[in-house]
């Protein structure tokens, strides 16, 4: 290949990415305003016993443990050989109790969750809930993002969870993150 066909290749690598005729290139969009759920509880229901025994487990949990910060209960809920797929954490119910303690003080047990959960849902042996979640950017300006969690159940305790927490990501404790 010629030289100046390498330059040209190069050149448009590097060049911002065409607008197409007649579309006008935007900021972002501003924020949809995301509403959490009004009744939490009524979530929890289910025409099967399972499922619905599921989604109050893992309420429970984070009401509890993940909220409250209430780690002697820990056990309650939480399988002693829990996989954690959140690369912060350690393995298991001594791992999940350590980085509870290092990211939140312990507090009232309230019978509702604070921050803004959006939907529990279940199917089979996993039940995901999800939250509004504020953040601010680097600028400043606070905008919601959305933060999901994944369980999965066995034996009536949580025994597997993902959530999308990156290496890099600092430690917050979610309970300060209020809806502005």
């Amino acid at each position: 290949m010629a030289l100046s066909s390498l330059l040209f290749l190069a050149a448009a690598a590097s060049a911002p990415a065409a607008v197409p005729p007649g579309v006008t290139a935007t900021p972002p969009a501003a924020p949809v305003v995301v509403l959490a759920a009004k009744d939490q509880r009524a979530l929890l229901a289910s025409a099967d016993r399972k499922l619905a025994a599921n989604k109050r487990l893992v309420f429970d949990m984070y009401r509890i443990v993940l909220q409250a910060g209430d780690t002697d209960r820990a056990h309650e809920f939480i399988a002693t050989d829990y996989i954690q797929h959140n690369p912060n954490a350690a393995q298991g119910l001594a791992g999940l109790i350590a980085y509870v303690k290092a990211t939140r003080p312990v507090r009232p047990v309230l019978d509702h969750l604070e921050i803004p959960m959006i939907h529990i849902m279940a199917e089979g042996d996993y039940v995901t809930i999800a939250f509004a979640r504020p953040e601010t950017d680097a600028a400043g300006q606070r905008y919601v993002t959305t933060w999901f969690d994944l369980f999965r159940i066995a034996h009536g305790r949580i025994a597997e969870h993902w959530d999308p927490m990156l290496r890099s990501d600092r430690k917050i404790d979610p309970n300060k993150q209020k809806l502005p």
